[in-house]
């Protein structure tokens, strides 16, 4: 079972996944860590996702679960659209 933790720089800010700040630092080092390819970004998110509740998450994106799951998924290949919609309804942006 996934932890809602993070333990190391991108995935190590040390918080707990259902606090918004410690979401958005370990967003932020995802980004600077990430190699350009958006994995560990998407992987951030859907860590994230899933310690939040994807049934909520869904409702405020608008997007099926199974959409999510699909996108967030290692197979998933999100539009950036996609991504940015999952971070405001997650408040992961300003």
């Amino acid at each position: 079972m996934m932890k809602n933790t993070v333990n190391s720089m991108a995935t190590g800010v040390g918080e707990d996944l259902e606090n918004e700040q410690a979401c958005r630092l370990y967003l932020a080092a995802c980004f600077c860590e990430d190699k350009g390819d958006g994995k560990l970004i998407k992987e951030a998110l859907n860590r994230i996702a899933k310690a939040r509740g994807i049934t909520d998450l869904a409702k405020a994106t608008g997007m099926s679960r199974a959409g999510l799951y699909r996108a967030l998924s290692d197979e998933g290949d999100p539009k950036l659209t996609t991504m940015l919609k999952i971070m405001k309804a997650l408040h992961l942006t300003r």
